[in-house]
């Protein structure tokens, strides 16, 4: 399997959003294993919507790219509840994926009841039951993440994960996607 190549490519994405716009940035940052950025893609999605799985795609098939050897998503619940089809991807793509969420939480479902309701409300509850349990992992330097992968088992998404940590609990791919996101989101909005 690829993932144990020395030099691999990860795309990390993350998003940046605003309750009040319309649309909200997801940034694609795609990052060697020795931590050189070797592409940046960008793609608009809902804020509240259901595009964030297309969204996604989109950025990927933009990149233009068949190198890639993981997929990191910085959440799987994105943009205000517009939630991430993991499976979709995975099936899509062919590449092994990991989404990081970095606290514990009791769950979605209170909010997602107090938000949305009827039909709107048992699409979200069904897409957002569909992602499965977290996992947690303990990284090298101590902090705790939990995570969702496909197409690796837990101890190559640690391993993976620990390639691109360099301080605190965020992978660099997403860490750099984040500030990204922000940065656009904050450029294409004034």
């Amino acid at each position: 399997m690829t993932l144990h190549k020395r030099g691999i490519r990860v795309l990390g994405i993350a998003e940046s959003f605003v309750r009040d716009y319309e649309l909200s940035m997801l940034a694609g940052v795609v990052m060697r294993s020795d931590l050189i950025i070797d592409g940046i893609a960008f793609q608009t999605i809902t804020v509240g919507g259901t595009d964030a799985t297309e969204g996604i795609l989109h950025l990927f098939d933009s990149l233009q790219r068949r190198d890639i050897n993981v997929m990191m998503l910085n959440g799987c619940v994105i943009s205000w509840f517009n939630i991430v089809d993991l499976e979709e991807i995975y099936a899509t793509l062919g590449i092994p994926l990991i989404c990081i969420t970095y606290e514990k939480s009791a769950g979605l479902e209170e909010h997602l009841r107090h938000h949305f309701s009827d039909r709107e409300l048992d699409l979200r509850l069904e897409a957002y039951h569909r992602l499965g349990d977290r996992t947690p992992i303990k990284l090298r330097n101590g902090h705790e993440i939990l995570i969702r992968s496909l197409g690796m088992d837990k101890r190559d998404a640690m391993g993976i994960l620990n390639r691109f940590i360099q301080h605190g609990k965020i992978p660099e791919p997403l860490r750099v996607a984040k500030m990204t996101a922000r940065a656009a989101l904050r450029y294409f909005s004034n």
